[in-house]
């Protein structure tokens, strides 16, 4: 089969979902634009700031992709590629993209909060608390893993170092000139054209004056960006820069989908499906934890409910950037799965061992790519440049999301130094960095780094728990929410325990615990909430 079948296929499955299961999704939310978005309701020009639909788009189609829906996709592939997109295009549809949709729906309806504090409202004060705990510490490894990736990335590679600092001063530019063009359309065209074009210059041009540092300055530097990205203003840094980076992946999928159709390359993998791997495990439930952005993740849900609502001019916004925020992001991991099919499966093992799957995800799709009349070697740094650039996204994110999460966690408790540490984003900044220092320094997280994929898929089973309750009391049938939920709570659940059993028997006893600990913090939640529900039912009586 033609490679540019499957895409085509895959891209009309995903545009008819969102035509169809998108319209019917957003309206079982209940969202309407004749209630004020937080964005108008708790206008702070920090974290709360009304923006038009493509710029939010573009911000959180930025944070939630990074290099997730490109990693997973491609080592899910050891199972065989038919099960991979399956998992992608019924999860992105019927689990991620309500996950989504969900989150966002949820905050904006609590005063843009996030899940922690719609925890609060809907199963009650220890369950956002235990909540919080689990996304904060999970947020704070991967602020420390991904200083880790970028800043080896920046010492190999000195020219995307230079373009990366070069688009944080462009989309500071950008983000002057969008406070003073305001609400005029054309001139907001017309500066997006003239960034997009300086931030496609800035490609080029970085390779033209690499900035070569060692690895302790640009770990310094990148939270030193990422602390500045978490308290500025959000139209100013972290919005514009978003945007402006989701046409480096608007373009990178574009030209990989036209060089797919040009160079027409054929399927040559086998369609065997291999139910366990070596080195993954059994395909139930690693493949569902292997593939998390592009079908679903809990990430998400902090991005949606952390930054994403506060930003929303109206809550019909809510369905392009939610739901279809998601289906381009799962779109995305059809087309990395697209960059290894090409190959046969004794060659996709071999390369992905020594490789790994950004490089091979690199030199896929830049093959692709190049059968436009560009140059291989261009196109191919091209592509890892926009993923290097949407890992540095991720890393300004997770700040800012720690941030918020920190200071929800204190909020509740009336104690002064509490109040403090709720309202004072500087220093709940400043302690969320030095917390991702100290990880850093005790190179602990490349040992937690493994545990991280069901650690994520439980963030998303417990959002779906969360939208779910919130659904029930308000006499809405939630069953298009909870059926996810069931399964990704199995999931979750399966994964630890086995993660937990295997590092026990490898006498690997701190993972095995901390696999034990989440395991315990997902049936503690589900009873919470079940008690939650209770209550809500003799309240009614």
């Amino acid at each position: 089969m033609s490679l540019s079948i499957l895409l085509m296929i895959s891209a009309i499955i995903l545009l008819l979902a969102y035509r169809f299961y998108g319209k019917y999704v957003y309206n079982k939310f209940g969202l309407s634009d004749a209630r004020k978005a937080p964005s108008h309701t708790h206008r702070d020009g920090i974290d709360y700031e009304p923006s038009k639909p493509i710029v939010v788009l573009g911000h959180h189609f930025a944070s939630i992709a990074g290099a997730g829906p490109i990693v997973g996709p491609i080592i899910a592939v050891t199972f065989g590629w038919i099960p991979a997109v399956i998992w992608i295009l019924v999860g992105g549809i019927f689990f991620g993209a309500v996950h989504d949709l969900g989150s966002l729906a949820a905050s904006l309806r609590t005063e843009g909060k996030s899940i922690g504090v719609i925890i609060r409202n809907q199963i009650g004060l220890k369950g956002k608390q235990l909540f919080i705990l689990f996304s904060f510490s999970t947020l704070i490894l991967v602020i420390g893993v991904f200083s880790d990736i970028i800043a080896k990335t920046f010492v190999a590679n000195p020219g995307v170092a230079s373009a990366s600092i070069l688009f944080i001063f462009l989309a500071v530019a950008f983000g002057y000139l969008n406070r003073w063009v305001g609400n005029k359309n054309f001139a907001f065209i017309a500066i997006t054209v003239i960034g997009v074009i300086l931030m496609y210059y800035f490609v080029y041009l970085g390779t033209q004056i690499p900035i070569a540092l060692d690895y302790n300055w640009w770990v310094g530097g990148l939270l030193a960006y990422a602390f500045l990205a978490s308290v500025t203003p959000v139209s100013l840094l972290l919005q514009p820069r978003d945007y402006l980076n989701s046409y480096l992946l608007y373009g990178m999928m574009i030209a990989a989908v036209a060089g797919v159709f040009v160079a027409n390359p054929s399927i040559e993998m086998s369609t065997e499906i291999q139910v366990s791997s070596e080195s993954l495990g059994y395909v139930f439930p690693v493949l569902f934890v292997t593939i998390a952005c592009g079908a679903i993740s809990g990430f998400h849900a902090l991005v949606a409910s952390g930054t994403t609502s506060k930003q929303l001019d109206k809550e019909s916004d809510a369905k392009i950037v939610g739901f279809g925020g998601m289906l381009i992001e799962s779109f995305l991991a059809i087309i990395s799965v697209g960059a290894v099919v090409i190959l046969s499966r004794t060659e996709y093992l071999e390369r992905l061992t020594v490789e790994g799957p950004v490089a091979l995800f690199s030199t896929g799709l830049g093959g692709m790519i190049s059968s436009l009349g560009i140059s291989e070697t261009f196109a191919v740094g091209f592509v890892a440049l926009t993923v290097s650039a949407f890992a540095l996204t991720t890393l300004d994110t997770c700040t800012r999301l720690a941030r918020f999460t920190f200071q929800e966690y204190f909020e509740d408790m009336p104690q002064p130094a509490a109040q403090v540490m709720a309202k004072n984003r500087y220093l709940s900044t400043t302690i969320v960095v030095i917390l991702s220092v100290l990880l850093l320094a005790s190179g602990e997280f490349s040992r937690l780094w493994p545990i991280f994929g069901s650690a994520n898929q439980l963030l998303a089973a417990l959002a779906l728990l969360t939208i779910g309750v919130w659904l029930i009391k308000k006499n809405i049938s939630a069953t298009f929410v909870t059926i996810p939920m069931f399964f990704m709570f199995t999931v979750t659940l399966a994964s630890l325990g086995l993660f937990a059993w295997k590092n026990f028997q490898d006498e690997g006893y701190i993972l095995a615990s901390i696999a034990s600990i989440l395991f315990v913090l997902a049936i503690a939640l589900i009873v919470l909430a079940i008690r939650s529900l209770k209550k809500e039912v003799k309240a009614s009586e």
